[in-house]
């Protein structure tokens, strides 16, 4: 039976709510991958309140940041500007990172953390859990109103949007599948300018 891990974005939920969120799901541990573990706009999430906040709980928290967020600082990780999560999910960091979560897993129930509402919107989904999935994990995705989808509704929700999900007779199951997270990786990714990483995450709204 593959071990459950559950993924979470704070969005702008109060604290409170987002703590019962966990607790809905006994969540015992959260991973926190996002690059930069703070919010200009929801400050109850940066890194030490929301540490306090969980600890108050009996929830241990962790900053995966540095090796599962999805901006990187090796030059390798980019093309054009922009990261490339193929390349990325490759690193000797970022397969580290991955370790951590799987020992982790085998003592707590572990929901990987970061800003944005909706799963298909964000790394946490599109490269971490794509490659936690490849490790056998069974991944699900909580949503806002405490509901849960599963990795694989998920995929087949993104797919249904780019308009990947209809039968081809050339293109298997499995491809179309990986091109729906090529896309959506390729849209979602940090990007170089001027010398500073920006990213197409964090301009959108997690209304």
């Amino acid at each position: 039976m593959p071990k459950t891990i559950f993924t979470i974005g704070h969005s702008t939920h109060p604290i409170d709510v987002f703590l019962e969120l966990l607790k809905e799901h006994e969540v015992t541990a959260v991973c926190d991958v996002r690059s930069s573990p703070y919010s200009q706009f929801n400050p109850q999430f940066n890194r030490e309140d929301l540490k306090l906040g969980l600890s108050e709980c009996g929830i241990k928290y962790v900053f995966l940041g540095d090796e599962l967020g999805a901006r990187s600082d090796d030059p390798a990780c980019y093309l054009d500007g922009k990261v490339q999560y193929n390349i990325l999910a490759e690193t000797e960091i970022f397969r580290s990172g991955l370790g951590r979560v799987c020992k982790g897993s085998e003592e707590y129930q572990v929901a990987l953390m970061c800003a944005e509402k909706d799963p298909i919107e964000c790394h946490r989904t599109i490269l971490v859990s794509r490659e936690l999935e490849k490790l056998e994990f069974s991944i699900n995705h909580i949503l806002s109103n405490g509901k849960i989808e599963t990795h694989q509704e998920a995929i087949d929700r993104l797919r249904k949007l780019l308009k990947l999900d209809h039968e081809d007779l050339f293109v298997t199951d499995d491809e179309a599948r990986d091109k729906a997270y090529d896309i959506q990786g390729d849209t979602i990714a940090y990007k170089r300018k001027d010398e500073k990483i920006e990213s197409s995450e964090s301009q959108r709204t997690t209304q």
